[in-house]
């Protein structure tokens, strides 16, 4: 009997394991050296300043809309093909979101509708843009920066899809998802059907020095051990900040600085699959489109198919488990609930209506895969 093909599974060897262990029968299961290596390691591999580890992506966008200080009632721009939390950060400060519809071959969030929508607006009537590096396609966060000079506005790319991606820049640099080059922050995902598993786990990078120790106080409750004086002993503390506890473990740390080594061989295996996909359904299927210059780190490979339900069913059937991303976030109920039932998102919703994710992960054998493309095929044709 075949075994299920997922969406996207984790990528877990002996070493991987043989490192946990080594964590769990060391002095520190949390807040200990792994951290700051995974921190240093991952620095290194987007060429970025800093990076701070953190419990999950979610927190890191929570913190990332902190240390920006988005107040109660600012208006931040994102993309509705997204998950919600890239949205729901906004509402965790008390702030507005505004959607800006994406483009319908890259999928990805549309600088020319994001201009329109900031320049249909008085002066300062945005704070900034979160834009989203979907399914693994970098973001052409150039021009989007150009565009938030203009506007005195702040990017937070969300790069949650997209560790080993990148693109050239205007002047033919190679520039990583999430170096924060251009954007203020990058955030990464380490959720298990991503590029690197920690179980849960993410990752804020940022160039700003000022921005990282923001970052620093507010993971750990806004404390600080930075003011000691005379009077007082090694266990001073203070609260500068209300902060949180956004914490990654040495364990998950150990296994995010195995993850990450072999990731730069999983995204090349994840562009095989690509490939193969791409040259199956060529001419026969809509899938993501390539810009020049960019660099998939392919998290998903996405088709668009009228009929998408049936073939959703058809597939399940036959044990490949595809999924949709994703739902619209402004057709969230609790979106319409706060007043985005009328937003005029036509790609976006287009887009929904037709997608379909197929499996990708670096696991994936050319048997499985061959399979998929067969029955994607025989459905279609």
């Amino acid at each position: 009997m075949r075994k299920s093909i997922p969406y996207g599974r984790q990528d877990i060897d002996q070493n991987d394991i043989d490192t946990v262990v080594k964590t769990l029968q060391s002095d520190f299961l949390t807040q200990g050296p792994l951290v700051k290596k995974f921190e240093n390691n991952f620095s290194e591999y987007v060429n970025c300043k800093y990076s701070v580890a953190v419990s999950n992506a979610t927190a890191g966008l929570h913190l990332s809309i902190l240390a920006l200080g988005v107040k109660p009632g600012d208006r931040v721009i994102t993309t509705p093909i997204t998950f919600a939390a890239s949205a729901n950060c906004i509402r965790y400060a008390g702030g507005e979101v505004w959607f800006a519809d994406i483009d319908p071959d890259t999928y990805l969030l549309s600088l020319e509708k994001t201009q329109e929508l900031i320049e249909s607006k008085p002066k300062d009537f945005f704070k900034g843009i979160i834009p989203v590096d979907f399914a693994g396609l970098p973001i052409n966060v150039e021009g989007f920066k150009e565009l938030a000079n203009k506007h005195n506005l702040w990017i937070i790319e969300d790069a949650c899809h997209a560790p080993g991606g990148y693109f050239i820049d205007s002047k033919q640099d190679k520039q990583m998802c999430g170096n924060a080059n251009y954007a203020d922050i990058g955030v990464f995902s380490f959720h298990p059907v991503k590029h690197i598993a920690c179980g849960e786990g993410g990752m804020i990078t940022t160039n700003n020095i000022s921005v990282y120790n923001k970052l620093l106080s507010l993971r750990t409750h806004g404390i600080t051990k930075n003011d000691m004086s005379e009077n007082h002993g090694a266990w001073y503390y203070e609260m500068q900040d209300l902060g949180y506890n956004y914490r990654l473990t040495d364990i998950q740390s150990s296994l995010g600085i195995t993850q990450l080594a072999k990731n730069k061989k999983g995204v090349k295996k994840r562009n095989d699959i690509a490939k193969k996909y791409k040259e199956a359904f060529k001419n026969k299927l809509k899938y993501q489109s390539l810009p020049d210059n960019r660099y998939n780190a392919h998290h998903l490979f996405v088709i668009q198919v009228n009929n998408r339900k049936a073939l959703y069913e058809y597939l399940r059937e036959n044990g490949i488990y595809a999924q949709i991303h994703y739902i619209p976030v402004h057709t969230m109920p609790y979106y319409k609930k706060i007043g985005y039932q009328d937003a005029d998102l036509k790609n976006s919703e287009l887009y929904y209506s037709k997608c379909l994710s197929l499996p990708m992960y670096p696991t994936l054998t050319d048997e499985e895969q061959e399979f998929v493309i067969s029955k994607v095929l025989d459905f279609v044709q």
